[in-house]
């Protein structure tokens, strides 16, 4: 999926929005309920078939509306700097849907907060990606550009003890684990492997910052070679984003 979305795909965001605007908050563990519903409509509104999300121009000319929108981001921080499908290997997804409003539910373990709700609103642009694929399982990124590095250092510092909260569970409930940290020359990451219920591994959660620019990307669902995915996938969106 691209940022030269098509009107219906912009209706369905444009919706999603108006609708999280009003929703009352709910506990993070109804998250990954929420998300899979979600997910559900989303398919429905997303292009079938493996894409890259950044724009292709010629497939799929953009809107007036869509243009909009991009130049208002922030310079550098748009699909481009968002995972991308050949990002995903082994993991066959079928459709991305990209948003610029900031308001897509951060992880698994936030409940219903978004980007736009953890930075109050003073990020220079946002930019996220919401992934499905041909079977179970979502891949999300939520990104967002600070005004300076000490302010996304504090937004890095509340997304890392959102993720913590989530470490220490009752016995079979879900669960992250300790934290593994990767750091590239563009910037750091540190990502944890999420528990089932029953033990088994069924993804992970990656909490990232380049410069001033922080996102978190999370992947459920998917439990086969989850540490290599979960790695594989924390190293590519630490090269993506742009700092």
């Amino acid at each position: 999926m691209t940022e030269n979305l098509t009107a219906q795909q912009q209706s369905v965001q444009q919706q999603s929005a108006q609708q999280e605007s009003v929703r009352p908050k709910s506990g993070r563990r109804n998250r990954i309920a929420a998300a899979a519903c979600f997910a559900a409509a989303l398919i429905t509104a997303s292009v079938v078939g493996t894409q890259s999300a950044t724009a292709d121009g010629a497939a799929h000319p953009a809107p007036a509306r869509t243009t909009a929108a991009v130049a208002a981001a922030a310079p550098g921080l748009g699909s481009a700097g968002l995972l991308q499908s050949e990002d995903q290997q082994g993991l066959n997804p079928v459709g991305g849907t990209v948003s610029l409003t900031g308001r897509q539910g951060l992880s698994a373990c936030s409940g219903e907060e978004t980007m736009r709700d953890l930075t109050k609103g003073r990020a220079t642009g946002y930019a996220s990606v919401n992934w499905t694929f041909d079977t179970d399982g979502l891949l999300t990124e939520s990104a967002a550009s600070a005004a300076t590095g000490a302010e996304a250092a504090a937004w890095e510092k509340q997304l890392v003890a959102l993720v913590e909260e989530c470490r220490n569970e009752p016995a079979g409930h879900w669960y992250y684990d300790a934290p593994h940290t990767l750091t590239t020359a563009g910037g750091t990451a540190r990502w944890y492997l999420a528990h089932n219920g029953d033990g088994t591994v069924g993804g992970g959660v990656a909490v990232l910052r380049t410069g001033t620019r922080v996102a978190v990307v999370e992947l459920t669902g998917r439990p086969v070679d989850a540490r290599a995915r979960v790695e594989a996938l924390t190293g590519a969106a630490l090269k993506r984003l742009p700092a």
